[in-house]
């Protein structure tokens, strides 16, 4: 499948891209059929050196069946050689990263399984065993204390 792609060229942290025709098969920056124009975006976006386009030869590719990439269909839709591509729907993007982790758990907080649902009817059960259990053993405890002063006592008649 053809694929109307960019290359990247440059250096580190510079870029600097050639918008080729290649087979969707080959690397990224490998072997192409055809170079079509070039992206430099280090370049301010009113600047005309910043793209540079072969409009005839796009026509052609897309005529044979190529098909854009995301980034190189918004390129030609901003160069008019093609209708503009719909914005892809990502909400996330808007929201602060530190903030999208809170909403994913109070989404998960508010979904309530069956399971959920079920420990819920349970604890209350739970609930009213532990207040029970401490009335019964509290004459136990108030024995242990009574016991334990007369073991210190016995030790230390010991010494």
């Amino acid at each position: 499948m053809l694929k109307l792609r960019l290359s990247r060229g440059g250096t580190k942290k510079r870029p600097f891209y050639k918008v080729v025709v290649a087979d969707s098969r080959f690397a990224r920056d490998g072997r192409f059929i055809e170079k079509v124009g070039f992206f430099n975006p280090l370049l301010p976006k009113e600047k005309k050196e910043r793209i540079g386009l072969e409009a005839e030869r796009i026509k052609y590719w897309l005529g044979q069946g190529a098909q854009p990439t995301t980034r190189v269909a918004r390129i030609l839709g901003e160069n008019e050689l093609m209708p503009m591509p719909a914005n892809g729907n990502n909400p996330q993007k808007a929201i602060p990263k530190k903030d999208r982790k809170k909403e994913v758990t109070e989404e998960t907080k508010n979904e309530e399984s069956p399971k959920a649902e079920a420990k819920k009817e349970e604890a209350p059960k739970a609930e009213a065993k532990k207040e029970e259990a401490p009335k019964a053993e509290a004459p136990k405890a108030e024995a242990k204390k009574e016991e334990a002063p007369k073991a210190e006592a016995k030790k230390e008649e010991k010494k």
